[in-house]
């Protein structure tokens, strides 16, 4: 297994992953998720989905019924138990969601466990977030939900997965989750835990590995689109350092897609057009990183997937769909996983910026002992060049031409529109 802090996480919507939707032909696919780089399998809610207040035929993910019982829709216990099998035959590590904010209206803990345990309003109803009407609030006031939330997680590892990807992880207390992660790492010291939140408390209170980088998505888009620039990235770059300083040890997941950013803002083929690929190989590459690839991306899907019916990515299963894309995120996995200096955790290689480099254009150089990349953007829809200063000199293995290249200082790189190279040493 690769350490966590070099890991390369894949979302798999399983409803949409294979024709048949279940585990049992997932399972099937792992060696290809092996092979093509993927660490850290998150697998979206696997638990089944309430009937009141349902969304659409099949239902959302996120409106649990049962959090200590598999989907139908997916298979059964026995089904996820060999997935989880083969997964870590192959070196995967597998996380599941844990949707602590609410279940749905209609789930087991509604008539299971005291009225206390749901939020409610003045008429005696659950209430629920947004026009989340499928889902019913928890109310974190009661410390009988903290251990009956910690209760279901401890299911889960006992099965033997190896950490959570945390739902809306900032609507509960973080004190919360300071208690959980603690009582359960107690156990399973090697645990992984992801948090959908960007508060730096996720990390230095509460425990979480890794917490989601929405800001930089946004920008990422924005600059795509022509709304932002370089300035503004850097910037972000320098607070975001300061909002999560090294000795936080805080992974930040950053991505170009996942299921809300798919399904509801759109592929990242139109959020970011022609900068797609530009901006998912800088998601491998920045301090702190932990790159995700959603389902679909590895082949270049340029759809929307629908999140409440069945729409299975079928092209997946056709090893020779897709193959500009699949070669093109095995040589980003590949890239991490052969430069350490790239590493996210508590010991992050600094990134040194080449000066002079034209207004469009990103460059810069990490170091780390005998470890050294270069990587240089073109975030923009014009062709630039970039002149190599003594710093970025050196020779380099070229990912993206896979060659050998030698700069020197005063050398000048041409750059494409949203061009970009990643060179190591």
């Amino acid at each position: 297994q690769q350490p966590l802090e070099n890991s390369v996480v894949y979302e798999m919507n399983v409803r949409q992953y294979t024709p048949e939707g279940t585990f049992a032909a997932a399972q099937k696919q792992l060696p290809r998720l092996k092979d093509l780089g993927i660490d850290i399998v998150w697998l979206m809610p696997i638990h089944p989905i309430g009937v009141e207040g349902r969304k659409g035929t099949l239902g959302s993910y996120y409106a649990i019924r049962n959090y200590t019982e598999i989907n139908p829709e997916f298979g059964t216990m026995k089904d996820f138990e060999n997935f989880l099998a083969e997964a870590h035959r192959l070196g995967l590590r597998v996380v599941i969601d844990c949707v602590a904010n609410h279940t749905s209206p209609d789930a087991v803990w509604t008539t299971e466990r005291a009225p206390q345990w749901y939020e409610r309003d003045s008429s005696g109803k659950t209430t629920y977030t947004a026009d989340w009407s499928d889902t019913a609030n928890l109310n974190y006031d009661n410390k009988d939900v903290w251990q009956g939330m910690a209760d279901a997680m401890r299911f889960w590892m006992e099965k033997g997965i190896d950490g959570f990807r945390c739902d809306m992880a900032c609507e509960v207390p973080l004190e919360f989750w300071q208690e959980t992660i603690a009582g359960l790492r107690a156990d399973y010291p090697q645990m992984y835990w992801l948090a959908e939140g960007e508060e730096p408390k996720l990390h230095t209170l509460s425990g979480f590995n890794a917490s989601y980088s929405w800001e930089l998505h946004h920008m990422m888009n924005d600059i795509a689109q022509g709304k932002k620039s370089i300035p503004e990235l850097l910037a972000y770059l320098e607070k975001d350092a300061q909002r999560h300083p090294a000795s936080a040890n805080a992974f930040r997941l950053m991505f170009t897609s996942n299921h809300d950013e798919n399904s509801w803002a759109g592929t990242e083929f139109e959020r970011m057009g022609d900068a797609h690929k530009a901006f998912a190989a800088l998601t491998f590459v920045l301090p702190k990183s932990q790159p995700l690839i959603y389902t679909g991306q590895e082949i270049g899907l340029n759809r929307r997937l629908q999140f409440f019916e069945k729409d299975s990515v079928v092209e997946l299963v056709d090893l020779e769909y897709g193959k500009e894309y699949r070669d093109f995120y095995k040589a980003l996995c590949a890239f991490r996983h052969n430069n350490e200096v790239l590493a996210a955790g508590n010991d992050v290689a600094p990134i040194v910026y080449v000066e002079g480099a034209p207004e469009t254009v990103l460059a810069f150089t990490r170091e780390k002992g005998d470890n050294k990349v270069l990587c240089v953007f073109n975030f923009s829809a014009e062709a630039t060049k970039l002149t190599i200063t003594g710093e970025a000199a050196d020779e380099y293995y070229c990912t993206c031409c896979d060659a050998t290249k030698e700069f020197k200082a005063g050398d000048v790189v041409e750059l494409e529109p949203w061009g970009f190279m990643l060179l190591s040493k």
